[in-house]
């Protein structure tokens, strides 16, 4: 989704804020204006490593995170580059002196963890300090209070930086940061100066919604504008003990930012690497345009002009960077593009928010969608289905399991999420902990539930017909008592009707039934003075079958998914939903078979003629039903039918492609396609294997990688 958009105008900033970074190092504008260079180099080149900060936090910070691959990653390879780089700038501390300080190790311990063991090092502790601390904050707060924090953060750093000659005027607070500088030799650094801008990266990647091109870059011209008058101000007082934190630099920054992510493109990779070897070799470079200048008795011109100086040192780190890009692009090892070649799901985020929508018009006002993600999501993988639905505002959730539920609030995944079934007591803490809701499934676990002294929140069950779980609705002081308990707030109550898909008269009936019993409890309890919570009643087929009844919440699942359980299904509101999952794999080989030779176990297919015969590497074990054998189903490849031959296997099975002559091995081979009514949707294929849609879906295997599309 969003983390693979390519943003090419990230990309080609990188360059000028590298050039920028140069430009603080080696003051192009000195020698004409110090005024100018101030402003050049103290003030709008500051926007450069802030700007680097966001960028890596804009891959790889994120509320929404399977795991921590991405963070781990990027904290590996920042530890292998400032490895890299401390090794190579051995020779400048030695001629520096750097090891004759004393004492030693603990300078060189202070050095390796915040100041950068060359002057401009510490930009690589500090990202990895900065990324840690906001995954941290963005995963435990969610971004309005990560951004809270890391901004306490920042305002304490700033007193020790741009704003030190105040802070230090103030009894115990000098005392403070001189104890700080006893360990850091600046406030910028990844405890105060990183997290925050991390945290605005994460942040500008989780939002749906991009500020305006003309919003952005007016946001940031005022935002300079003040950061300049701040800095001006600042350094008319002489209150600075260094100059990299002003206030309106966050926003500028941030407004920067966001205008960029409005250029759109091709990856530019290599100005990703360039510009991270001009930040990296730059200072060598300085060390050698020097020498250079010395050996050829012109230091009037490459040095003491700082123009030049400048130019001469951006030049010399241009060719030299760019070199080393082009030999580490030549030796390293190139990763392989993952590919899902085996078998896997696919799932269509457009169709899925179609069908959001058209649910929802087909909702009464004031109704809400609960989205149930139980089992995977119906097979479709519930960190991407749920991930997106969370995006897209949905705020509601359904699963089976606390577990599921669990999974969903480490996913990022916010809102009300309530598990439908039966979580043992035990547990409660754990509701509690991640802010679950628990359905009530009788009286006497709703009593147990109470009894662990943990408060929760719960939805009530009420059985009107289902006989499955629930109080049953003529019990209105049961209900009475569980509403009463200390422990418990109950924030909904439902029933869950039994044959909301049946249009014979005699299931209506019932159905009607059901819904009346539930609503003539709330006519009690209303009658009783008790506050009525919120209330659901439709599941999917509820909904398009009992489009009318006003509830707070509609639990729709299959439907969600673009589905109808069967074929045949025929519904009140002929919802135009379109189905969102596709089950493809690859032909791994393709063999001729003779005439009278056998296919698979059993030998349950006999080719009468020669035969060609293609082995998918999908199986029951994937979820694919073994009664599709033997030609009661099919694949489709090169949009052509492919009947399955023989029986299908746990992890494999043989499909005939003598029609097909243009078959061959790595073609994609569909077993369920996302298209309603074709011979391979999902309810026509479950019904051929004597089931239904929900059933199908639902038992696709974990093994089966989802590819969002």
């Amino acid at each position: 989704m969003m983390k693979n958009e390519s943003y090419s105008g990230i990309d080609l900033f990188r360059l000028p804020a590298a050039l920028l970074i140069i430009a603080i190092h080696t003051s192009p504008l000195a020698s004409f204006s110090k005024t100018g260079d101030f402003v050049l180099t103290r003030v709008a080149a500051r926007v450069a490593v802030p700007f680097f900060f966001m960028t890596s936090a804009f891959f790889v910070i994120t509320r929404y995170a399977k795991n921590a691959e991405r963070l781990a990653a990027f904290v590996k390879r920042t530890a292998v580059i400032y490895a890299a780089a401390i090794v190579f700038y051995i020779p400048v501390n030695i001629y520096s002196g750097y090891f004759r300080e004393q004492p030693l190790l603990p300078r060189m311990i202070k050095d390796v963890v915040f100041d950068g063991t060359f002057y401009h090092l510490w930009y690589l502790p500090a990202s990895v300090m900065g990324a840690l601390a906001a995954w941290y904050l963005v995963r435990k707060y969610d971004y309005p209070r990560a951004v809270a924090v890391s901004a306490v953060l920042y305002l304490i750093g700033l007193f020790g930086d741009s704003y030190f000659g105040i802070a230090q005027k103030v009894p115990g607070i000098g005392g403070f940061y001189r104890q700080i500088f006893q360990v850091s030799d600046y406030t910028r650094n990844g405890i105060f100066f990183a997290p925050v801008f991390f945290v605005l990266g994460g942040m500008s990647a989780d939002c749906r919604r991009r500020m305006s091109r003309k919003m952005s870059l007016i946001g940031f011209g005022v935002s300079f504008a003040l950061m300049l008058v701040e800095a001006m101000t600042l350094h008319t007082f002489g209150l600075q003990r260094h100059d990299s934190m002003y206030v309106f630099l966050l926003p500028c920054v941030y407004f920067l930012f966001q205008f960029l992510l409005h250029f759109r493109g091709r990856r530019k990779a290599r100005v990703k690497e360039l510009a991270l070897a001009l930040y990296l070799i730059h200072p060598m470079m300085i060390v050698a345009v020097r020498l250079a200048a010395k050996v050829l008795h012109l230091q009037s011109l490459l040095v003491e002009n700082s123009m030049v100086h400048y130019l001469a040192v951006c030049a010399a780190s241009l060719v030299v960077g760019a070199v080393a890009v082009c030999l580490l692009e030549k030796y390293k090892t190139k990763k392989p593009v993952p590919v899902a070649e085996r078998a896997y799901v696919e799932v269509d985020l457009n169709n899925l928010i179609h069908n959001v929508r058209t649910l929802e018009q087909i909702m009464p006002a004031g109704s809400r969608l609960m989205a149930v993600v139980k089992a995977n999501a119906y097979g479709h993988g519930a960190y991407e289905t749920a991930v997106y639905l969370d995006r897209i505002g949905v705020r509601a959730y359904a699963v089976a399991t606390v577990d599921e539920g669990i999974c969903l609030r480490k996913y990022g995944v916010h809102g009300e999420i309530l598990i439908l079934g039966y979580t043992d007591i035990r547990r409660v803490e754990e509701i509690r902990k991640y802010d679950l809701t628990q359905t009530l499934v009788d009286f006497a676990y709703a009593d147990a539930i109470n009894r662990q002294g943990r408060r929760i929140k719960a939805h009530l069950k009420i059985d009107t017909g289902m006989h499955r779980l629930g109080i049953d609705w003529e019990d209105l002081a049961a209900v009475k008592k569980v509403f009463a308990m200390s422990h418990i707030k109950v924030c909904g109550m439902y029933t869950h009707l039994c044959c909301p898909a049946s249009r014979k008269p005699d299931d209506v009936a019932y159905t009607k039934g059901q819904i009346a019993r539930f609503y003539k409890l709330l006519e009690w309890m209303e009658r009783d003075g008790m506050k009525i919570p919120a209330v659901h009643v439709q599941s999917s087929y509820g909904l398009l079958n009992y489009p009318q009844l006003k509830c707070d919440y509609v639990r729709a699942g299959i439907a969600l998914y673009g589905c109808l359980s069967a074929p045949q299904d025929c519904t009140v509101v002929k919802a135009q939903l379109r189905p969102v999952l596709s089950l493809k794999t690859r032909i791994a080989l393709i063999r001729t078979v003779k005439a009278g030779d056998t296919v698979g176990y059993d030998r349950r297919f006999t080719a009468e003629e020669e035969r060609r015969i293609a082995i998918l590497p999908i199986g029951y074990g994937d979820g694919l039903p073994r009664n599709l054998s033997c030609g009661n189903g099919s694949v489709r490849i090169r949009q052509r039918c492919a009947p399955i031959v023989g029986l299908i296997c746990m992890d494999q099975l043989a499909v005939d492609v003598t029609q097909i002559t243009d078959a061959a091995v790595g073609d994609v081979a569909t077993c369920i396609a996302a298209e309603a009514d074709a011979v391979l949707s999902a309810p026509n294929v479950a019904a051929r294997s004597g089931s239904i849609s929900n059933e199908l879906l639902s038992r696709l295997g974990e093994r089966l990688p989802v590819v969002a599309k």
